[in-house]
């Protein structure tokens, strides 16, 4: 399997699936479209990159022998009621402003996941991908802020943590301390809902191993 993503939370959670993919990170545009809804955002953008990914193997030396190489990409985004989406912060003050919107209100975290398999040697798909067109979902969990101090934003981006994360904040990390209540899949909110992962990948690839596997902890 091809992980479409250089995030070290994604690698971290597929190999508690018992998956230990190859990381292949895609390089997209990920620019929001006029008028494009948050949740159409994250799920073009699992999907760009999992086609992004499979042109990187047509140019790999061994293509032939990547065919039928599952691909699986992923986005998440941090957004509130009003459409408002929050990336990665761009410096401190940015993630200050985000942290600042936050703060007391609950948001949604959603992460899209895109699957496709690639095909070395069949036509591209109706996308113009070398593969063909295969699965996209989106899981989204409500989270729940504290109501926090100017002093506690200031303490908590001045550690470094939010400055790559969508909405400023792992909650896997010390961004725990932000958060009042969470409802919903907590791996999601970390970067990969896990659990509905691995039923889609069942149905994908009609193989029972990747459910049955991760609730053994076993490797796949």
């Amino acid at each position: 399997m091809i992980l479409a993503s250089q995030s070290p939370r994604r690698l971290e959670l597929m190999q508690s699936m018992g998956i230990d993919p190859q990381v292949m990170p895609a390089d997209i545009d990920e620019a929001q479209k006029v008028d494009e809804k948050p949740l159409a955002l994250v799920k073009r953008l699992a999907q760009e990159k999992a086609i992004a990914v499979c042109y990187k193997l047509m140019e790999q030396p061994n293509f032939e022998q990547l065919n039928n190489e599952i691909v699986l990409a992923a986005d998440t985004i941090v957004w509130t009621d009003d459409g408002q989406v929050f990336g990665k912060p761009t410096n401190a003050e940015d993630a200050k402003r985000m942290l600042t919107k936050l703060s007391g209100q609950t948001h949604h975290v959603s992460t899209g996941v895109a699957l496709r398999r690639f095909k070395a040697f069949k036509s591209p798909s109706p996308d113009g991908a070398p593969s063909v067109v295969a699965v996209a979902f989106v899981e989204t969990t409500d989270v729940t802020f504290f109501e926090l101090s100017e002093d506690e934003i200031a303490a908590y981006v001045a550690s470094g943590e939010p400055m790559d994360k969508a909405g400023a904040y792992g909650i896997q990390g010390n961004g725990r301390y932000l958060v009042q209540s969470i409802q919903g899949d907590y791996e999601n909110v970390v970067g990969l809902p896990v659990s509905l992962l691995s039923r889609e990948l069942v149905k994908f690839t009609g193989n029972h191993d990747y459910l049955e596997h991760a609730l053994a902890g076993r490797k796949h």
